[in-house]
């Protein structure tokens, strides 16, 4: 499948394409709560989406996806990270991540063409997943904060 080729190009440059979004969420005016988290920290999380990215869009069952963006929904909460920074630093990476595959020369043929829309799709499938966990994740644990502040637990 050249989905696969293009995913291990990807995988392969997951370093330069996690410092691009680094630096754009530490200097964006919409994600100013970022500016406040360590490059090491950004660098964790964005990196692992790169670097796994062949991992994360074969996924059949969404238990990793699921695992993984419900704790960054709840971790980011409990950073003081507002939910339109978290969606919108998730768009941040896909765009990147969709920016280099446009630009990176890796679509020189009609079966790259192919293969590339294959990879948008399935991409875009992806972060669609991440994007709601990470709300559920968000919203849970806003929902037992409050909960917890007024001695009332959600069963």
């Amino acid at each position: 499948m050249l989905s696969a080729r293009l995913v291990q190009v990807i995988e392969d440059h997951a370093e330069q394409l996690t410092r691009g979004v680094i630096d754009d969420l530490l200097s964006n005016r919409h994600t100013p709560d970022y500016h406040h988290l360590t490059r090491e920290e950004l660098h964790q999380r964005i990196y692992d989406v790169y670097r796994n990215l062949g991992r994360w869009l074969s996924d059949e069952t969404e238990s990793h996806i699921e695992a993984s963006y419900t704790h960054l929904g709840e971790r980011r909460l409990a950073e003081g990270i507002p939910l339109n920074e978290i969606v919108y630093s998730l768009g941040l990476i896909k765009h990147h991540l969709l920016e280099y595959i446009h630009f990176s020369g890796m679509i020189d043929s009609a079966v790259d063409l192919h293969g590339d829309r294959e990879l948008h799709r399935l991409v875009g499938r992806f972060f669609d997943k991440a994007v709601y966990y990470t709300v559920c994740g968000f919203e849970h644990a806003a929902e037992w904060q409050r909960h917890s502040t007024t001695g009332k637990h959600a069963t």
